[in-house]
């Protein structure tokens, strides 16, 4: 039912935790299945790239998965935010492998977590402006 990836990225997730005074933090959640994610981020201002990612989630395997998925298709890339903006559901999804059809709104959830903690950051960005 789930791919290799997707049971390794569950049993073994990477960046989990929480980043201490993060420049951005998301939320997303679904309602119907329960799962919600957190995601924080920190920001190199001068380069406007993610330095650093971490999430916690509270769900089933998949969304740990699609979690843990995420923050490896960022960290470490020097990937601009608006680069980081560009990943997709399908995408996370593609990265594990796949998901069962049932699952994918996990990584719905994961992409839209990423996008929270950017804007986040940039709402903050643009306060810090004026």
């Amino acid at each position: 039912m789930y791919s290799e990836k997707v049971m390794d990225h569950f049993y073994h997730p990477r960046n989990v935790g929480e980043i201490e005074d993060a420049d951005g933090v998301g939320v997303a959640g679904n309602p119907v299945c329960g799962d919600v994610m957190k995601i924080t981020i920190k920001v190199d201002r001068e380069s406007e790239t993610i330095k650093d990612i971490k999430f916690k989630t509270f769900g089933c395997g998949a969304a740990i998965a699609t979690s843990s998925m995420v923050t490896e298709m960022v960290k470490g890339k020097d990937l601009t935010l608006e680069e980081a903006m560009k990943i997709t559901n399908k995408m996370v999804a593609e990265a594990l492998d796949g998901l069962p059809p049932i699952k994918m709104h996990c990584s719905n959830l994961a992409a839209d977590a990423l996008h929270a903690a950017i804007e986040d950051y940039l709402k903050k960005k643009r306060g810090q402006e004026t």
